[in-house]
């Protein structure tokens, strides 16, 4: 019976981090390497974005992961951080790549006679 329960209940390797102080570490370091880099991403790729303008997306980016609290979850997003960070570094990723991170949300189209009349579409 009790290897029964130890099969059902297997614990996950951890992929990086051992806890969450280091894994907190890890993001706090890829933040800070894109953070230094934003004066080189404004320049080398002349996007029409301010310095400040990327600080506050990169800013936005991160908020939308503070939440989690799986360690596995959080180093794979730190992994492919620093993957897509390598990729702006090295010049793989070009203007269209940059520029794509600060496309405004979609809003859907309005459906029906009285809200498309409300919007001014035909």
């Amino acid at each position: 019976m009790a290897q029964a329960v130890r099969a059902g209940s297997k614990v996950a390797k951890p992929v990086l981090s051992l806890d969450s102080a280091e894994a907190h570490r890890r993001v706090l370091g890829l933040y800070r390497g894109y953070y230094r880099y934003i004066p080189y991403i404004a320049k080398h790729f002349d996007i029409q974005k301010s310095e400040a303008q990327c600080k506050s997306k990169l800013r936005e980016f991160f908020y939308k992961n503070a939440c989690l609290t799986d360690l596995r979850v959080i180093d794979v997003l730190v992994i492919k951080g620093y993957m897509n960070l390598k990729e702006i570094t090295h010049n793989w990723q070009q203007k269209g790549h940059i520029m794509s991170y600060f496309n405004p949300t979609i809003d859907p189209k309005p459906s029906g006679f009285i809200n498309k009349f409300l919007a001014n579409e035909d």
